[in-house]
């Protein structure tokens, strides 16, 4: 999408924008962030600020003359880029974003550890002192259900008094419905106060297996003592557990605050990624890119981004994670005596240092396409790529073949159009594969080629210039075969083989090495990207609704038109999975023995 009017940089990222959530900054000339805003899909939504259907408000005018450049931060779902992009506004204060006067942020669970009688409360500021704090949580209702399922299980007080220091002369009525054991008039003594709050710690972090057997053994008493409301509630209570993972939320590293450095190389080209994160939340993204690499280590790239970037960074935290050990590693010991480094290899460390990472390879990629557009602009890449393929025309258009597949299932076919070095989404095609091809990427290939050109040649549609197939020269012999056999009037056809970036050419036999910078290695490149992005999309697509139409119609009961309402209902497989009885119930005509074998059934698949 090119949009007249705005500069040339901005398009440029514009047209490099990732596909997955994140959160996006809008700058003005200036470098001064306008505007901070959350994406599910962050290329759909930032690209429709200059569509022609935007909102063309008095503020979003004035914002679209201000807008000078945008940055991106990727993050692995929609509930952290939600928490992500209220610590930038707070952290920036945009003009144009909607702020608080309170300035509140998302909930958290407290428990005043430090206070002798310590209480479990909801609140939305971490100030209260001593206190050990879970979430914050984006889901309320989430957060609602936590805290019934301890109120149930735990005679956790609910009062604000400052015990032991204030006493009552009674119990409130919490003591007489059985949610209090009156600590209040000392009834309940400290250390057995203190006891159950371990315990309420232990199940907020996550250490369930005790809690569990505690409400099964509870469970299993009341229903002998025929105690039936009791035993009800700690049934439901055991389901939740069941279900309930930790808290959806951006949580504590460590001490909650830790310096995530994420790396990605591609080549002679690396990025080096600093992820800032304090009390367990993402504050920031510093970045830097690094060029000349040229038979230089990983290690030796990452220790020069370490030393000549991260060590003169202010505002260090104590705890760095870094994603393999840096070739001056005890050099860079001493010139940050204080800093506890780790490579982690499981648990959250590990997840935030996969996410600085994807945050690289994202930034490393922009660079790449830039670079294509940017530096080699001299040059046009299409008359380059016939000069360096050694062709007879300019391959003005160009399609590129890619097979993706999962695991050996749900093969798919996809191809992609350029157009004088630019994609043309009206000519893309996707292709399920059939027969041989399921198991066989050659056949797959050699299917897709059949039906592609078959269809063109019926259709007496124009053919492409050139065809560009993802792979080796296996899968170039398969796509030959296939042109060949069908007959029409042969088409120049390459491969492209990712790991060492090798082109095949037919009648040759070594590989063509094309310079790595190189105006017509860039264009095949961003061809074989593409078409394997939108390869991806298909195949997750097709696997998505084959997991949700095979596990709901194997349930007894869920025929079609109840497979239809529950996913008009609850949106997704995940929706169902995750509703409860009554929820489910809420269907006309779905019983509640069928709400239970339907959650039987999912959460045994789980």
């Amino acid at each position: 999408m090119t949009v007249p009017g705005i500069p040339e940089a901005l398009q440029r990222k514009l047209d490099t924008l990732p596909e997955g959530p994140g959160v996006y900054l809008w700058k003005d000339a200036n470098g001064d962030v306008l505007y901070v805003g959350k994406a599910k899909r962050l290329r759909q939504r930032v690209r429709s600020y200059f569509a022609s259907d935007f909102d063309t408000t008095p503020k979003n005018r004035l914002l679209q003359r201000l807008i000078a450049d945008v940055e991106t931060i990727v993050v692995p779902s929609e509930a952290q880029s939600l928490i992500l992009e209220n610590n930038l506004i707070k952290e920036y204060r945009p003009r144009f974003n909607v702020r608080l006067k309170d300035d509140k942020s998302y909930p958290s669970i407290a428990v005043t550890v430090a206070d002798p009688f310590p209480r479990v409360i909801v609140t939305r500021r971490r100030d209260i002192p001593g206190a050990r704090y879970y979430g914050p949580y984006t889901d309320v209702g989430q957060l609602r259900r936590t805290l019934a399922i301890i109120r149930r299980l735990y005679t956790v007080r609910s009062c604000s008094d400052d015990l032991p220091v204030e006493r009552r002369e009674r119990p409130c009525l919490d003591y007489h419905i059985g949610r209090c054991l009156a600590p209040c008039v000392g009834w309940q003594g400290e250390a057995d106060y203190r006891r159950m709050v371990t315990e309420v710690v232990d199940f907020l972090e996550g250490r369930t297996v005790d809690v569990r057997q505690k409400v099964r053994e509870a469970m299993q008493s009341a229903s002998e003592r025929e105690d039936f409301e009791r035993a009800r509630d700690m049934r439901d209570a055991l389901r939740w557990l069941d279900r309930l993972d930790e808290p959806v939320s951006v949580e504590v590293i460590g001490t909650g605050d830790a310096d995530v450095i994420g790396y990605a190389r591609d080549g002679d080209d690396a990025a080096g990624v600093l992820m800032r994160v304090r009390d367990g939340r993402v504050v920031g993204r510093e970045h830097r890119f690094l060029e000349g690499l040229e038979e230089e280590s990983d290690g030796a790239v990452l220790s020069a981004f370490l030393a000549r970037y991260y060590v003169p960074a202010e505002a260090r935290a104590r705890r760095v994670v870094i994603p393999f050990p840096p070739e001056d590693l005890e050099a860079l010991r001493e010139l940050l005596p204080d800093a506890d480094w780790a490579v982690p290899q499981r648990g959250t460390a590990h997840r935030w240092l996969e996410l600085a990472d994807h945050n690289a390879r994202h930034l490393l990629e922009s660079l790449r396409i830039e670079s294509f557009e940017t530096e080699e602009r001299a040059e046009d890449p299409v008359y380059a790529l016939g000069r360096d393929l050694g062709l007879s025309s300019v391959p003005r258009s160009l399609v590129c073949v890619d097979i993706s597949h999962n695991q050996g299932r749900d093969t798919v076919g996809s191809l992609v159009w350029f157009e004088a070095g630019r994609p043309k989404k009206s000519e893309y095609r996707k292709f399920k594969i059939q027969g041989l091809g399921q198991q066989d990427d050659f056949a797959a290939i050699h299917e897709v080629i059949t039906r592609y050109l078959t269809r063109r040649r019926d259709e007496s549609r124009s053919m492409p210039d050139l065809i560009v197939i993802d792979g080796g020269k296996g899968q170039l012999s398969s796509a030959l075969d296939a042109m060949e056999k069908i007959g029409i009037p042969p088409i120049p056809m390459v491969s492209l083989a990712k790991r060492e970036e090798e082109v095949f050419v037919p009648g040759r036999a070594d590989s063509l090495r094309l310079p790595r910078r190189s105006p017509s290695l860039r264009l095949l490149q961003r061809a074989r990207d593409e078409a394997h992005r939108f390869g991806l999309a298909y195949n997750r697509q097709r696997r998505t609704t084959r997991t949700i139409t095979s596990e709901l119609l194997n349930i007894p009961g869920v025929g079609p038109n109840r497979r239809r309402q529950l996913l008009e209902r609850f949106g997704s497989l995940a929706g169902v999975k995750s509703a409860s009885v009554a929820e489910l119930t809420t269907l006309p005509g779905l019983s509640t023995r069928l709400a239970e074998r339907i959650l039987s059934h999912l959460n045994s698949i789980s």
